[in-house]
């Protein structure tokens, strides 16, 4: 029976195995990996990533990867190649097959019908005198001394070889490429990151109520204002620019100071100069703003005009907390 502690050294020594046979992959680079970088570079065609068993589901997140850096890319489960799926290759692409032992009989069988269609075959494989290796156009060495697995059975250091090996493929080709982070936000529009990327404090303002009261407006009307607009807050206008923002604070401090506020007006109450942020800026920027300042709203403008407020609990649930 295992101890806590017992489970916790072997998970160290998994990570500390694996990462030592990771380091080791950095010798094991040859003139083949830029060549293979430079080939599917200037390739006209797509990606196509086959593998069998746990190297066709590197091969599949391999695909994603390339995919989300701006490299067009298809996965292709060897098996499937095989009994109809090989229709999937088209003339100008590039093919990469990833087996560990290179002998597998299915990417065996594939080989020859990638060759025969004059496609140029890269080849990811931990053996350099398999089957794959020798018929590979260029061959990306992955051998690990054994797996992790206490039994060197079960993949796992030789699929985690094959994953940073696709890695590298698709970092190389991503700067080449010159992919920006711009470039990154249309292909992961979805989710916290593409938001971080691409949406911006006009994108989410507009969903807003506008809260303003001119300089002049009494204190009882700015508070219903606050109030019937539920951001905390109102922008105090005057001239049609902004002078001021009112918030729940001010008001607090207001009903310290004075037990009549019949007379008051907006203008007596506010805080002048409010922290303003532009309609064009990244809402992720907004939140930083916020951050640094220790305040929950920003009065959100473009150029001089008003646009209205953007709240801090409208960027948590965009999710860019």
């Amino acid at each position: 029976m295992m101890t806590n502690e017992d489970i916790l050294s072997l998970a160290q020594k998994t990570f500390l195995y694996e990462s030592e046979a990771i380091k080791e992959l950095a010798n094991l680079l040859t003139e083949d990996f830029y060549k293979t970088v430079d080939c599917i570079y200037k390739s006209k065609g797509r990606v196509i990533v086959s593998g069998i068993g746990k190297s066709a589901l590197i091969a599949a997140k391999i695909v994603a990867t390339l995919n989300s850096t701006g490299t067009p890319a298809i996965f292709m489960h060897a098996a499937d190649a095989i009994h109809g799926d090989l229709g999937t290759v088209l003339r100008d692409d590039v093919v990469i097959c990833i087996s560990k032992s290179g002998n597998t009989e299915e990417i065996k069988m594939l080989i020859p019908l990638i060759k025969r269609g004059k496609n140029t075959l890269i080849g990811i494989t931990g053996n350099l005198d398999s089957v794959l290796a020798n018929q590979a156009d260029f061959v990306l060495n992955t051998f690990v001394e054994k797996e992790a697995c206490p039994n060197n059975l079960a993949p796992t250091t030789s699929t985690t070889a094959q994953l940073v090996m696709g890695d590298a493929l698709a970092i190389c080709l991503l700067e080449m490429r010159g992919f920006s982070s711009e470039d990154f936000a249309k292909y992961h529009p979805g989710g916290s990151l593409g938001k971080r990327l691409y949406l911006r404090v006009n994108d989410i303002v507009t969903n807003n109520q506008k809260p303003a009261v001119e300089a002049s407006t009494s204190v009882k009307q700015a508070i219903v204002e606050i109030s019937e607009k539920m951001l905390g807050v109102t922008a105090v206008t005057k001239d049609n620019k902004v002078v001021g923002i009112i918030t729940d604070g001010d008001i607090r401090r207001m009903l310290n100071k004075h037990d009549n506020i019949k007379n008051l007006t907006a203008e007596d109450i506010m805080t002048k100069n409010p922290k303003t942020i532009s309609s064009d800026i990244l809402a992720i920027k907004a939140m930083e703003h916020l951050r640094s300042f220790g305040i929950s709203q920003l009065l959100v403008l473009d150029g001089e005009e008003y646009k209205g407020v953007i709240h801090i609990h409208n960027l948590i649930n965009e999710g860019l907390a």
